[in-house]
């Protein structure tokens, strides 16, 4: 759409709802969909320059970083999501990481490392280059959560309520800071967690 008016230049149909929201690089538009691909788009005609099929629902947002897209997709019935690294140019898959749950997390990417969450509980730290674990930590709930780093730390929301900031395996300070929010704001986000625990459910049926 044009920023300025509003007027629709194109739009691209994939075959399932479109949760992930798009990432624009170099003139490329990456984005997924629950029709287990990640779509790669020419940014001024919607035409496209090619697709991936993963495993499972998409509802993770694309980090393009380096020339290489990472994205993460869930699992049936929430197990067995995955982290995937692919080349940003043709679509190839570079490594694929298996994780315990979905991965509906969007990842990030700092100095080498991909960070991101997963239904399994657990943030990871992820070698960018080879897929390969670097660390993960466990919270007390889901993470959908997209991991903001920054200054070494990587700091992180779980369904348990806390945020978390993490620095390698350790965590800072000893006990998870819990983000102290008005009632109704935490009434509002209870209910969102709700329905967006749901949500995956109606359209697997």
């Amino acid at each position: 759409m044009n920023a300025t008016s509003g007027n629709k230049l194109w739009n691209y149909t994939t075959g399932g709802v479109v949760y992930s929201s798009p990432a624009v690089v170099n003139g490329v538009v990456y984005v997924g969909s629950i029709d287990y691909k990640v779509y790669a788009l020419n940014a001024a005609n919607g035409a496209q320059l090619w697709n991936y099929t993963t495993n499972y629902f998409i509802e993770s947002s694309p980090a393009v970083v380096n020339g290489v897209v990472y994205i993460g997709s869930d699992g049936l019935y929430g197990s067995n999501g995955h982290v995937y690294a692919l080349n940003a140019t043709n679509g190839a898959e570079l490594w694929n990481y298996l994780a315990a749950g979905s991965v509906e997390s969007p990842p990030s990417v700092v100095g080498g490392v991909v960070y991101v969450g997963s239904a399994d509980n657990n943030v990871y730290a992820l070698n960018a280059s080879t897929g390969s674990p670097v660390w993960n930590y466990t919270t007390g709930g889901y993470v959908w959560s997209s991991p903001a780093i920054v200054n070494g730390v990587v700091y992180v929301g779980s369904s348990d309520g806390y945020v978390y900031a993490l620095v390698s395996s350790s965590v800072i300070p000893e006990f998870p800071t819990l983000l102290f929010l008005p009632t109704f704001t935490l009434a509002t986000l209870m209910a969102l967690v709700i329905c967006k625990r749901k949500r995956p459910d109606f359209f697997r049926k």
